[in-house]
């Protein structure tokens, strides 16, 4: 679920113009909107630095908390704790729970936009219940398959650096949400943020494959146990093993031993590495803008010290 965001990303606002101005007129004034300059909000514009505690205070007259989509949004994340309190002793029940969390998460996005309640909370409330309900099973996955342990850590590393540095960079750019991705920046995040149908394609097939490497560990009976072999395959089998036996019977032991979360774990396997290459290039690119915004800075300030050392002279 994304808040309401801008048709184009913000550049980077030179100190000099954004921490000077970082006010607007308090009620006294007649204004009921309170901003105040705020230390170390050195890319924010005035409607942007907002004073906390009036932020505290203003959160009890529209209950944003009781949203139609932040209510979705808690049944997502009670729906994946209690996938989690069945995941070591009922897969059938942790794939159920954890899949309706999953699917709940277009839900709570259609709801945000029919009834105009997009909020920055509930787009921060669906970001951290991706990323701890992933990490979680990927966690357990570390037991299950210890000779990988390596591996799921460095995805949990991958998933987590790559959205917070990614949200960050989209807060020092003004952006007003991290799915704000403009071509010119990175075409590959571009086409992943700007249609939602990928979005929801390339994590949901993500989450399948994670939840099949779980599912492996219980799952053992063959899909030919479920379905009888038509004759003229059991026919080519035998042809294929007199012809070669090393090679295909190899290949048919394990093709007829083959489990539905084998199954569908390969057919999902090579959109969950894409996910992964996106998190990669999510990263760089994030790492990139905030290197790019410290340059400006840093250019901006020498430039002042530069102006202030001439009018001294």
């Amino acid at each position: 679920m994304a808040p309401t965001t801008r048709s184009h990303q913000s550049t980077p606002v030179p100190e000099s113009e954004s921490t000077s101005t970082a006010f607007s007129p308090s009620p006294s004034l007649g204004g009921d909107i309170k901003h105040r300059p705020r230390e170390g909000s050195r890319s924010r514009t005035r409607e942007e630095v907002w004073d906390p505690k009036y932020a505290v205070d203003l959160a009890i007259d529209e209950n944003v908390f009781l949203f139609v989509p932040n209510l979705i949004g808690y049944v997502r994340v009670l729906t994946a704790a209690a996938s989690l309190v069945f995941m070591p002793y009922h897969p059938k029940w942790c794939t159920t729970l954890y899949f309706v969390s999953c699917m709940l998460d277009a839900f709570d996005g259609m709801a945000a936009r029919a009834l105009g309640q997009t909020s920055k909370f509930g787009a921060v409330l669906d970001m951290v219940t991706d990323r701890c309900a992933t990490a979680c099973l990927l966690t357990f996955l570390t037991s299950v398959y210890p000779k990988w342990s390596l591996l799921f850590m460095f995805l949990i590393t991958l998933d987590f650096s790559s959205h917070y540095i990614h949200m960050y960079s989209s807060l020092v750019t003004g952006s007003s949400s991290h799915k704000t991705v403009t071509s010119d920046v990175s075409r590959i995040l571009w086409y992943y943020y700007n249609d939602s149908r990928t979005l929801f394609f390339f994590c949901f097939a993500n989450e399948v494959f994670f939840v099949c490497l779980y599912l492996n560990a219980f799952w053992l009976a063959p899909i030919t146990s479920s379905f009888p072999i038509p004759t003229f395959l059991i026919n080519t089998e035998y042809a294929l093993i007199q012809q070669n036996p090393k090679v295909f019977g190899y290949i048919v032991y394990h093709l007829k031993n083959l489990t539905w979360p084998q199954v569908v774990g390969l057919l999902t396997f090579p959109i969950c590495a894409g996910k992964q290459i996106i998190n990669v290039v999510q990263f760089w690119k994030a790492s990139k803008i905030l290197v790019g915004v410290d340059l400006a800075e840093r250019q901006t300030a020498r430039r002042e010290k530069a102006l202030k050392a001439h009018q001294q002279k």
